[in-house]
């Protein structure tokens, strides 16, 4: 697949291909609820979510609606050119470990500094992820944090034969 084979949204949808580049940053209130071992780990509806161009939303939820005591701080870093550097999580729930799973940005840059220690969690790493009731699937691709629900429509990024893109 490629960005000109781009699903056409109807009612109630959206295309990664009209999201911005640079990305933008928007507030939600649908209900952001991630579980793990067992564990409602957060759970809130003042999420922000950052929409990019062939990537569906990464969504930022404020630390104070996540169970802080199961994220660990993890070695390493990366550094994305329009949210400045990332510091990654474990989640630890019981015996159950999640390796570099979630990440805040401590120090955002001007543009993002509504997302300033918030956290993300790659949904692939979650046992289960969901937006106002939908379980997510999550962005093709162990790099990418997006979450898919029925109405975000790709291609997207990470998919096979994307690498280019």
């Amino acid at each position: 697949m490629n960005k000109l084979q781009r699903h056409r949204p109807g009612p109630g949808q959206e295309s990664v291909w009209d999201y911005p580049r640079p990305p933008k940053l928007e507030l939600t209130k649908k209900r952001i609820q991630v579980f793990f071992n067992g564990e409602l780990l957060a759970d809130t509806q003042r999420a922000w979510r950052v929409l990019e161009t062939s990537h569906p939303p990464v969504y930022y939820i404020p630390p104070e609606d996540i169970q802080l005591e199961y994220l660990t701080p993890s070695e390493g870093s990366s550094w994305c050119e329009w949210k400045g550097q990332a510091s990654y999580f474990d989640v630890v729930v019981g015996d159950k470990v999640a390796k570099k799973a979630g990440w805040t940005y401590p120090k955002p840059t001007r543009t993002f500094q509504d997302i300033k220690n918030h956290v993300a969690l790659y949904a692939w790493a979650m046992d289960q992820c969901f937006v106002d009731g939908e379980l997510v699937r999550p962005q093709p691709g162990n790099f990418y944090g997006g979450w898919i629900t029925k109405d975000i429509l790709g291609p997207f990024k990470g998919e096979p034969g994307t690498s280019g893109w």
